[in-house]
């Protein structure tokens, strides 16, 4: 007995099955969502300083928490150069205990087979994109995007050191503060431990400490109003080493009390 295809399409149909290859084949956006708590995103972007010289940045970004890692920085990305960060970025992540199953990286000739068989080793599979497909890799292309129109493109870099120290500067800015569209506009990582300026034990030292704490006893009594100003996790104290001194609150003409200030 033959049958038409037409027939054999209907019967699935009606059945509700699907063509036999939408039945084994993953799409790659149900490949980003199924697996967004353990995939990493890597990537090289690139920046001339004041001289002249061609500077190389290794950045990777955790798809679920949007969280930036700047592996480094150098103007000759060698194999083992490259190798060492796969291993800094391994330790991390085992640090962390962040749960780390795929990377996606693009086809770029700056990583070296090393890249791939340090991740191997640590149980995270390299995942390349396609060739010419940045698409593929959106949520690390958004990223370079958004660092060189918040960073790279406003400051004049002078050499690899500075460049490192602003890097990390916008790191934790990126991290601890800066909301993400697509984590409904919010900051989700805490802030790193605070870090004294001077040495422990020196006078200099505790009377920092003090004073910061009598002014964060201060803001906590006080109306959000009338609180000193702060500057992310960093209050007035620790950023100017005193206290700004609030305007006075005249009374208020009709005898209703003090009138709030207006800054």
């Amino acid at each position: 007995m033959k049958v038409a295809a037409s027939t054999v399409w209907e019967i699935l149909h009606t059945a509700g099955i699907d063509p036999a290859p939408d039945r084994v084949t993953t799409t790659w956006t149900q490949f980003l969502h199924s697996q967004a708590e353990a995939l990493l995103a890597v990537d090289f972007l690139d920046t001339i300083t004041l001289t002249g010289t061609r500077l190389y940045i290794l950045a990777t970004i955790e798809h679920a928490t949007r969280r930036i890692r700047i592996l480094g920085a150098t103007a000759h990305p060698t194999a083992s150069w490259v190798g060492q960060a796969a291993r800094n970025l391994v330790m991390d992540v085992e640090d962390t205990g962040c749960q780390v199953k795929y990377l996606i990286r693009d086809r770029d000739g700056k990583y070296p087979a090393l890249f791939d068989t340090i991740l191997a080793d640590a149980g995270i599979t390299v995942v390349r994109t396609g060739v010419r497909m940045p698409r593929m890799n959106a949520i690390m292309e958004r990223w370079v995007r958004t660092c060189r129109r918040e960073l790279l493109d406003r400051t004049s870099i002078l050499n690899q050191r500075h460049l490192l120290h602003a890097l990390r500067e916008y790191e934790m800015f990126y991290n601890e503060h800066r909301p993400h569209q697509g984590l409904a506009n919010a900051g989700h990582w805490p802030p790193c431990r605070h870090r004294s300026p001077t040495r422990t034990g020196s006078a200099d030292s505790t009377s920092v400490d003090a004073t910061t704490s009598v002014a964060s006893s201060t803001n906590t009594s006080m109306p959000p109003e009338l609180r000193e100003p702060t500057f992310g996790r960093h209050s007035a104290v620790e950023m100017w080493g005193f206290r700004p001194r609030l305007p006075a609150m005249p009374e208020s003409p009709v005898g209703y009390g003090r009138v709030r200030p207006v800054y």
